[in-house]
């Protein structure tokens, strides 16, 4: 075999080793079927040696055209860790696609900055974060210090789906997520 078709195989074998995890990721997921270029990448390790190569550059080349177009996500840990960092607080179901594999804790607490906070006409505040999450207080408790803009924020989970949020090291406010 030339060194050629030895670096094609490789570079098949590659992409059909990374489709398999992702193949494998996904038919953990509730029983649902592989998408179609997935499977016939794998599909490739069973055809006959003389056609193996051309069916793993041809599948390959098809998976590559349909993640370039987004037809097909391909997510690692760290973007299912930023996700989730960005959804804290919210209830979502549809994010246990994000948990297969090995599962990493669930996260309790997240930190920010604080990029608005005013109160709301009933006297309770809404902290807006650099990171786009905005949070409204739930309790009536008073802060001896307003929040500000750059004031440093602590949340983390409380009981029944509950959140405190500590703003500059004072006490907790009960809080929700509001956006």
């Amino acid at each position: 075999m030339g060194v050629l078709k030895r670096a094609k195989l490789a570079a098949g074998l590659g992409v059909a080793t990374a489709a398999l995890a992702l193949g494998v990721a996904l038919a953990e997921t509730a029983g649902s079927p592989l998408p179609a270029a997935v499977q016939r990448l794998l599909d490739c390790r069973s055809a006959p040696d003389a056609t193996r190569l051309a069916c793993y550059d041809g599948a390959a080349a098809e998976f590559g055209r349909l993640v370039a177009s987004g037809e097909i996500v391909v997510v690692d840990h760290e973007r299912v860790a930023k996700v989730k960092r960005q959804a804290f607080g919210f209830s979502l179901p549809s994010l246990s696609l994000f948990e297969r594999g090995d599962k990493p804790a669930e996260l309790q607490q997240i930190s920010g900055v604080v990029a608005r906070a005013y109160q709301s006409g009933g006297g309770l505040w809404i902290v807006e974060l650099e990171d786009g999450g905005v949070w409204e207080q739930t309790d009536d408790e008073k802060l001896l210090r307003d929040p500000h803009k750059g004031s440093k924020v602590e949340i983390r989970k409380a009981a029944m789906g509950s959140f405190f949020l500590n703003i500059d090291g004072q006490r907790a406010l009960r809080a929700k997520r509001i956006r």
